[in-house]
């Protein structure tokens, strides 16, 4: 009868931790960051296929995004897929491009400024598509944001499908941590 006490409480044990660690996953999942993998060439030479990275989705709630930030959100066409793109325009800018230069309008720069890439090589060829054509202006809306990826000739974004609403954004991506060698905070 001793041995089935001292295994019960073996067993409680066991199961108490297994409970604690999972709500503290749980809760670090759902609010604080959650894990993705880089799929496909579009973020290169920023991030590569394979790779594994944590998005932070905490910071959505305490400061704003800024152009420049990579970011996860749902795929506006299928809001199962998660994509990985670069914040290009803000809410209620307008974008414009031009033979691969891609011009900013705001309330600050109501004639324009010419976006600098420099996370970008120079031989980086930005094309219009189907919903941001070449020489066109566009004006988002107030919940909205142009996403690009770096490798504008191998990326699936904006330029193709639109601008992404703010409720389908996850968070910023925040640590690379998968292969070892690659582990860094990813540079907005």
């Amino acid at each position: 009868m001793k041995i089935f006490n001292i295994l019960g409480h073996f067993f409680l044990d066991i199961a108490e931790t297994v409970i604690i660690a999972g709500v503290v996953f749980f809760i670090f999942y759902a609010l604080i960051a959650q894990p993705h993998q880089v799929r496909g060439e579009s973020m290169f030479p920023t991030l590569k296929t394979g790779e594994f990275i944590l998005t932070n989705k905490l910071m959505l709630r305490f400061s704003e995004l800024k152009r420049g930030d990579i970011i996860v959100f749902k795929y506006p066409r299928d809001e199962r897929l998660d994509y990985i793109k670069r914040i290009i325009a803000l809410p209620n800018e307008s974008i414009q491009i031009n033979s691969s230069k891609i011009t900013i309008f705001n309330s600050e720069f109501p004639l324009g400024f010419t976006l600098d890439e420099d996370y970008n090589t120079e031989n980086v060829i930005t094309l219009g598509r189907l919903s941001i054509q070449e020489g066109q202006k566009y004006t988002l809306g107030s919940d909205e944001y142009a996403l690009f990826g770096d490798n504008r000739e191998q990326s699936s974004d904006s330029r193709e499908w639109g601008f992404v609403k703010k409720d389908l954004i996850i968070g910023k991506a925040w640590i690379r941590y998968w292969p070892p060698e690659a582990f860094a905070k990813i540079r907005h």
